[in-house]
């Protein structure tokens, strides 16, 4: 009866020591670590796995060395093996948990609250993936060293390679669209394809990259609806990525007008209302009439903003305000339908007739009519849209 006392006191104190030591030594990474991102982060996250893995090896060591009396019997040999797979389940949350924190404090270092995150989203991406990756291996690998203790387990262990190759082969079958999808998520990852916040249009919904795990990817619809996709779609299906270089992008309001619309009144408005708002990023204000069919002719208005959000609420700005300032000011611009009754010689006074040739001259085109050139940002365009065997002056 006085072992066991012994046995439980010993216990007790070690736990009571290890849980001590811990303390003291959490308490001075948080002073020292008022500063310093990966101790502020140690102490936050490594904490409570650090005193439980402590706890359980300080109690296994003292259970072994003061129940010396008690060799070969069978409580001791189930109690030390309990611990054992104890302080091998806390070691593997423990450096768990130091893996976090290693990532959360590379996370750290790029903000994503800013206008350009492209980058910083990158590594978002990458690191949660490979956090993910980590934690699975980390405990696959904890089931396979705690079941290599069961002696029954390490008999077998030769049976179970000899039939490895079938089972895999079994398991590869069965499990082929989840392994696919395993794959197609971390070449997400690392083509830098899609990354979280990303803006794309997929299943012609526009929305944003809400979570990207390695099986599925959920998109956050403009209006707050989610899609829900497996990896493997962004691989296989083409879908549109609006900030995968830079989070500015343009977008276009289109117009159908009447031919007697003036054009040029119509830019500096555009021009006008732009440059009032902060929606605009500065960077592209170009009105260009693209066809002229069918009794009317079409105008589109491009324009760019910061962000794909800043962009939509620009483009519904331009539409509402262009529309309003035709209808008010321009109502002969209106869009019309026109029936024509008269003689085929064209004599009636109202009739059109042929006016004189004006001779031709050279008009200079204004900045804001030109997608590519007139702007540095639109030289830029131009240069990137050159073809492979074009030379740089037939762009003009």
């Amino acid at each position: 009866m006085h072992s066991y006392l012994v046995t439980v006191v010993a216990a007790l104190a070690a736990a009571a020591i290890a849980v001590v030591v811990v303390e003291v030594v959490h308490r001075l990474i948080k002073r020292w670590g008022r500063r310093s991102v990966l101790l502020t982060e140690l102490a936050e996250h490594a904490h409570r796995a650090a005193q439980v893995a402590a706890t359980v090896l300080a109690v296994q060591f003292a259970i072994r060395f003061s129940t010396g009396y008690a060799v070969g019997t069978a409580w001791r040999q189930v109690l030390l093996h309990l611990l054992v797979l104890a302080v091998i389940a806390a070691t593997a949350w423990l450096v768990t948990s130091l893996l976090v924190v290693v990532e959360d404090t590379a996370l750290a270092r790029f903000r994503v609250d800013v206008p350009d995150n492209r980058q910083a989203r990158r590594v978002r991406t990458q690191v949660v993936m490979l956090r993910r990756v980590t934690i699975v291996v980390i405990v696959i690998l904890t089931v396979g060293v705690m079941l290599m203790t069961f002696p029954a387990v390490r008999g077998i262990g030769a049976g179970v390679l000899t039939s490895a190759g079938v089972v895999g082969i079994v398991a590869a079958l069965a499990a082929q669209s989840l392994l696919g999808n395993l794959f197609a998520g971390l070449q997400l990852a690392f083509s830098d394809a899609v990354r979280l916040d990303d803006v794309v249009v997929v299943e012609g919904e526009w929305g944003r990259i809400e979570e990207l795990t390695l099986t599925y990817v959920v998109v956050q619809i403009w209006d707050d609806r989610r899609l829900i996709l497996p990896t493997s779609y962004f691989i296989s299906t083409p879908f549109q990525n609006w900030t995968r270089t830079e989070a500015a992008v343009l977008g276009t309001a289109e117009f159908e007008v009447d031919w007697s619309v003036p054009v040029q009144a119509m830019r500096e408005e555009l021009r006008r209302l732009v440059e009032g708002t902060e929606l605009w990023d500065g960077r592209v204000c170009v009105l260009q009439v693209t066809d002229a069919t069918g009794g009317m002719i079409k105008i589109r208005a491009l324009v760019s903003a910061g962000s794909a959000g800043a962009l939509w609420d620009l483009r519904c700005l331009v539409r509402e305000h262009l529309v309003a300032w035709v209808r008010d000011h321009r109502p002969t611009a209106m869009p019309r339908l026109r029936a024509e009754v008269g003689d085929g010689a064209g004599t009636l006074p109202w009739q059109w007739v042929r006016p004189a040739r004006a001779p031709r001259r050279h008009a200079e085109v204004p900045d804001d009519a030109r997608l590519f050139g007139g702007s540095d940002d639109g030289e830029a365009r131009s240069e990137a849209f050159v073809g492979p065997e074009e030379p740089a002056q037939a762009r003009h």
